[in-house]
């Protein structure tokens, strides 16, 4: 394609450049000139001495001064008609606030005030939208401002309108109106200075009477300022009122102090500072009086309408001063237009010549132009984006060559060449960078894929692993290697949430919250960091566990790679309405109000991650994954150091804890309970630092522990929704626990049900005791916090009629130390109650074990024991198809969210 470019523009140069060199020797005849550069100079040659010795002199000065006199003119007719809007509305405002304060008998008014105010409002609009003034646009942005008016009204025809809310409105409009800068001030005249300022000085004087006769409608309606803040209000009014009035005395004529202050001293005026009296005796709520509201309506209009006679007699004389001045302007324009009438019909005629060589073509090339800029190279590269397959946008059909204009010239020749190019380079690259785009897409989506792939098989070849090791070190060692391939499984799906991919993995119940702040946490690194604070128990729908999770391990991560090593970050959670609110708060180095801002608007996904630093990828994951979510997620200064980030589910996503699946066989025990009982090192104990009361499962009594031998590996039992507990011990724990000695497993049998409820919660639960001397040297590992039983527990004895288990013959042992039990046939007929204790001279002698062979001997039977659950799980679910895993026991698959 490029050498098909560069063999059709070359002729199209060459052409071009002998065009100019050889009209270039004829740039000097001023006969039939071919270059836009020669018909200038003879349009300047002739004009010059003539034009610009009597008009740029002369006629521009005259000009200057009465195209500012017109604009004077046309300023102060703006400026009355927005005074006349403004009164509108001032009584619109008014009659609202007395309707909102409970008189219904402005319900009729009100809706004929609002026709009035519409009427003046479109009239404004239509001048505003003829004048050519420097502070049309300010005053067509501060109308626009207008529009949700209706909205307004509908409110308060509703009965939805708060008084104050509505009174606001209006107010801020009003003033909006009031300040908009519309020239008037700039005047060189000072007369027209001083009645500019005298008008506004009135304006804002009535402004502030015409607030005080609204607001005051609404609390003569009400009988009472139902606030402290409303008299306060109140106050300001009328103090804004006093400066005003000053003001106007300052700046107005002797005339115009008279027309004011006749209209101060009216029987209105009078009447209304009676009313104002009474309301200012009400400073402690209820006023002293009752005031009729229409009454006090009536006659503050009345007041109201006196002003605003004064303002337009005020207008009327800024208006018959600049009249003047554009009387002058424009007749001395005329005397020397008239002494210029020569000059100018030479000028017009060779600028009607040159219009009709130069303007047409460019006419026709801006034409050309725009409608490739509009139509065709967008419509082309649209066709390139669109185009699917291999190598599918490099044989996309480029836009047509640029139309040159007949009898165009040569610089028109030139550009109309240039702006092909700049069309066929702009497609060039848009195809380049269209198949560029898309081959990165599918690069980053198939990486992701293989990645997500091979991990999810190395979690599997290292659960396999897990399930079978027995050598504690080793097991610690794949717990490790564990944690590390579900973080690189992380960074996987990342790139498929850069790319648009969703994630397979799904889970079909709801999920507590905490499980899925576990989730999260086993795919970060500094877990042992993080600490669970206030959360309040919702369940998060299946289908987006995964994501959140995903989400929340992105966030925390950036918490503890931005934090000091020896401090904790922190996570709260709270529901807010039928939202959830996550606050993950770290105590770092914090941001600058820049970069968090930048931050902000990365997370909000404004951003292309392809044209940012790679440092921030993280960012463009939690906006893409927070935009499928319908979630926001804002950082924000912590209150101390550090940053916080909030994150907002919607309601949609919270389930109901009760709809749950139906109870499936629990799996294979995970691999934190493991290494809780082979004592691996990179297991943490974390309680959930929750300020709850709320008693937690304690063991079993001990007298179903074994006397000399090692407690069977822990299976925990979920604890009820809202109360703390000590979570399994694995990379998806986080928070802090003091050290203690070699773990033990929890004497918890694993089909036990739990024990009653323990009195302390989970944060007073005291440590496991302390391993043989003989452990090995990883026992320096903190172990798991649970409940002691009392050591006088005593075995229940066996239900009446139930089938009495023999007991051993004292001195018969295995190898492994165990008691032998005797056949049932040869049991004795009545065994001893299991409430007499058996004397300890015929006790039998326990044997002395190396730990190594109980911890292999206990680990032999967990393993059996987990193969025996995960055959029976397996055969449950070939008997009912379409079964899934229960979230409270998820079964260990490439779909676990460590």
């Amino acid at each position: 394609m490029g050498a098909r470019h560069r063999s059709i523009t070359a002729p199209q140069d060459e052409q071009t450049e002998t065009e100019q060199s050889r009209f270039a020797t004829l740039a000097t005849s001023l006969v039939r000139p071919r270059s836009i550069r020669a018909k200038l100079a003879r349009i300047l040659t002739v004009s010059l001495a003539i034009v610009l010795a009597l008009l740029v002199i002369i006629v521009l000065d005259v000009v200057q001064r009465q195209r500012q006199a017109t604009q004077t003119a046309e300023s102060v007719s703006l400026a009355l008609g927005v005074q006349d809007l403004i009164h509108e509305l001032q009584r619109e405002r008014g009659m609202t606030n007395g309707l909102l304060g409970g008189d219904t008998r402005y319900r009729s008014q009100v809706d004929t005030q609002r026709g009035r105010t519409d009427e003046v409002l479109n009239r404004l609009n239509r001048l505003n939208s003829d004048a050519a003034l420097s502070g049309a646009g300010e005053l067509r942005t501060a109308l626009g401002r207008l529009a949700g008016v209706a909205q307004v009204r509908g409110t308060v025809d509703g009965g939805r309108a708060e008084r104050d809310t509505t009174f606001n409105y209006y107010t801020d409009n009003i003033t909006t109106l009031a300040h908009t800068e519309l020239g008037l001030s700039e005047s060189a005249d000072p007369v027209i200075r001083r009645g500019v300022l005298a008008l506004t000085a009135l304006g804002e004087a009535k402004e502030a009477t015409a607030q005080e006769r609204g607001f005051l409608n609404g609390v003569f309606a009400a009988n009472k300022f139902r606030q402290q803040q409303e008299y306060v209000h109140f106050s300001e009014i009328r103090a804004s009122k006093q400066n005003a009035l000053s003001a106007f005395g300052r700046a107005a004529t002797q005339d115009q102090r008279s027309r004011l202050d006749e209209a101060m001293r009216s029987g209105p005026a009078t009447e209304a500072a009676g009313y104002e009296g009474i309301a200012i005796s009400g400073s402690a709520g209820a006023l002293p009086s009752k005031v009729d509201a229409q009454s006090w309506w009536n006659t503050m209009t009345r007041l109201v309408d006196d002003m605003r006679a004064v303002q337009q007699a005020v207008g009327d004389d800024i208006r018959a001063v600049a009249a003047g001045l554009q009387n002058n302007a424009t007749w001395q324009l005329l005397g020397y237009l008239a002494l210029a009438a020569l000059a100018i019909a030479v000028e017009v005629a060779l600028v009607i010549g040159a219009t009709r060589s130069i303007l047409g073509p460019l006419a026709g090339l801006v034409t050309e132009a725009d409608d490739m800029a509009r139509h065709r190279l967008p419509e082309a590269v649209d066709r390139v984006q669109a185009a699917t397959g291999e190598g599918g946008g490099e044989h996309a059909e480029p836009p047509p060559p640029v139309r040159i204009p007949e009898r165009a010239s040569t610089e028109i020749r030139s550009v109309a060449a240039a702006l092909d190019r700049v069309q066929n380079t702009a497609f060039s690259l848009a195809s380049e960078q269209a198949v560029l785009r898309r081959n990165t897409s599918e690069s980053l989506a198939n990486l992701g894929r293989r990645n997500q792939n091979l991990v999810r098989r190395q979690l599997g070849f290292i659960s396999e692993f897990e399930q079978e090791e027995l050598n504690p070190t080793t097991l610690a060692n794949l717990f490790e290697l564990d944690h590390l391939a579900t973080r690189m499984r992380r960074n996987a799906e990342s790139l498929l949430v850069l790319v648009g991919e969703s994630n397979p993995r799904r889970w079909a119940a709801p999920l507590p919250i905490t499980d899925v702040i576990r989730a999260a946490l086993s795919e970060v690194e500094d877990y042992r960091r993080v600490v669970l604070r206030r959360m309040d128990d919702v369940h998060l729908t299946g289908s987006v566990v995964t994501e959140v999770a995903h989400l929340l391990a992105e966030l925390i991560e950036n918490g503890l790679s931005f934090s000091p090593p020896d401090l904790e970050v922190e996570i709260y959670g709270r529901r807010v309405g039928s939202q959830y609110l996550l606050a993950i708060i770290d105590h770092g180095v914090g941001m600058p109000s820049d970069a968090l801002a930048r931050a902000n608007a990365r997370l909000r996904g404004e951003e292309n991650f392809l044209v940012a630093p790679t440092r921030f990828l993280g960012h463009y994951v939690v906006g893409r994954l927070a935009q499928r979510l319908s979630a926001t997620v804002e950082l924000a200064d912590s209150p101390a150091t550090g940053i916080t980030a909030r994150i907002t589910l919607p309601g949609t996503l919270i389930a109901d804890p009760s709809a749950k699946l139906p109870p499936t066989p629990e799996p294979k025990a995970q691999a934190s309970q493991a290494a809780v009982a082979a004592g691996s090192r990179a297991n943490v104990p974390v309680q959930q630092s929750r300020q709850s009361s709320a008693p937690v499962s304690g063991p079993p009594p001990a007298a179903t522990r074994q006397s000399g031998a090692a407690p069977a590996p822990h299976h925990p039992t979920p604890a009820p929704a809202g109360t703390s507990t000590t979570w399994p011990e694995s990379p998806a724990t986080f928070g802090r626990t003091a050290a203690t000695p070699a773990p033990h497993p929890p004497a918890t049998d694993p089909a036990s049900p739990p024990a009653a409820p323990a009195s302390a919660p989970a944060s007073a639960l005291p440590p496991a005791a302390p391993a043989p001397a003989a452990a090995p040297a990883s026992a320096s590992a903190p172990a798991p916090t649970v409940a002691s039983a009392p050591a006088n527990s005593a075995t229940p004895a066996a239900p009446t009629g139930a089938p009495v288990r023999p007991e051993a013959t004292p001195g018969s042992r295995t190898k492994n130390g165990l008691l032998k039990r005797v056949p049932k046939n040869r049991a004795p007929a009545r065994p001893e109650p299991a409430s007499r204790p058996r004397p300890a001279e015929d006790r039998p002698p326990v044997d002395t074990r190396d730990p190594d062979d109980v911890r292999s001997m206990l680990s032999s039977f967990r393993n059996g024991h987990r193969r025996g659950q995960r055959g029976l799980f397996e055969a449950e679910l070939s008997a009912e198809p379409g079964a899934r895993t229960s979230p409270a026991h998820p079964r260990p698959s490439e779909e676990d969210p460590r």
